[in-house]
């Protein structure tokens, strides 16, 4: 096989290649037909140059390699031609003069919003906002906080325990024992987090979002509470919300009471969220037990302090109208997609 055919199949190409035009796909077929890997005449010619004699090798081999660099080049320009040709037209495979698709944005949890307002209320009220872990020992979750042994929320249908005598905080409570340990009076806190109970229902899951508040000073009394929580449930939800205490227990703190406002869909006139009472039971509060202050170090002779804890799952279920508590976990963009 001589140079000659080399020239003959160079002419050969650029007929081809002149006859696809812009085409893309008439392109890429010449482009296998010539330089395909597996099967281009280009692969069948260099085969050649290993049968040829040594005095032939060196013509033909310089010749073979122009021709691959012309091939190339041309296929090069053919491609920018049949890209820019095919602007605009469907046939190419790719229309570049159609709108991008649009990134999908996230959205802020319904309870993640919840949280950072009510944060916000007591940040300005001279709250600090506290943290800690979620995988407890029995000292801190329980023991501290006044819950004897035979305490019923101490059994296992209602606690998740671990290997080695751990488990999983069921309030957040446990992070107050923890900076009353830590941190002399005065204490302003508030205790933002995931907690966890062997529940699950339309209104109960296994984990769920509490955040509960702590001031211990000289001198706190029943009114500091009540000013505080009639401060903030009127923030968070609205002037015109009335607020009332009930008589009620728990273990940590004596006296306590379970908080009501008037409700926020019907504003106290009674309805089907309400049960036609005219009131929504919001939080649990109360004087912090003197005997959790003598666990944890506090002289209980020289200081006092109020607690309170609610349901931030709760309070989004009430601002945005989910009826589910099970549709906050789910992960579906359907439900926070309406919040970005």
């Amino acid at each position: 096989m001589s140079v000659e055919r080399l020239k003959e199949v160079r002419e050969a190409f650029l007929r081809d290649l002149d006859a696809a035009g812009a085409d893309t796909d008439a392109i890429e077929k010449v482009r296998i037909q010539y330089a395909g890997r597996k099967s281009g005449l280009l692969q069948e010619l260099t085969a050649v140059l290993k049968q040829l004699p040594n005095d032939q090798k060196r013509e033909y081999g310089a010749a073979l390699n122009d021709l691959k660099k012309a091939v190339a080049a041309a296929l090069d320009e053919a491609k920018k031609r049949g890209a820019s040709a095919g602007v605009g037209d469907k046939t190419s495979g790719v229309d570049i003069t159609l709108p991008g698709r649009r990134r999908s944005r996230g959205a802020e949890h319904p309870v993640h919003l919840v949280r950072k307002r009510i944060e916000s209320i007591f940040l300005r009220m001279g709250y600090t906002v506290e943290d800690g872990p979620e995988v407890e020992d029995d000292w801190h979750n329980f023991e501290a906080l006044n819950l004897p042994p035979d305490h019923p929320a101490r059994d296992d249908q209602d606690t998740f325990y671990l290997t080695g005598g751990s488990l999983l905080r069921t309030h957040t409570s446990p992070v107050q024992t923890r900076v009353m340990e830590r941190q002399k009076p005065p204490i302003r806190i508030i205790v933002p987090g995931r907690v966890y109970r062997r529940d699950s229902d339309l209104r109960h899951s296994p984990m769920f979002h509490q955040i509960e508040g702590l001031v211990v000073d000289e001198g706190i009394t029943f009114g500091h509470l009540k000013a505080t929580l009639e401060t903030f449930l009127r923030a968070l939800f609205s002037d015109r919300v009335e607020v009332q205490f009930r008589p009620s227990y728990f273990p940590f703190t004596e006296p306590s009471a379970e908080v009501d406002i008037t409700c926020i869909f019907c504003e106290g006139s009674g309805c089907g969220v309400c049960s036609n009472s005219g009131w929504i039971e919001i939080l649990g509060s109360g004087m912090v037990d003197p005997r959790v202050f003598a666990k944890v170090g506090v002289d209980a002779d020289r200081y006092t302090g109020f607690a309170f804890g609610l349901g931030l799952d709760r309070v989004a279920m009430l601002q945005y109208g989910i009826p589910d508590l099970r549709q906050m976990f789910a992960g579906d963009q359907r439900l926070t997609r309406q919040f970005e």
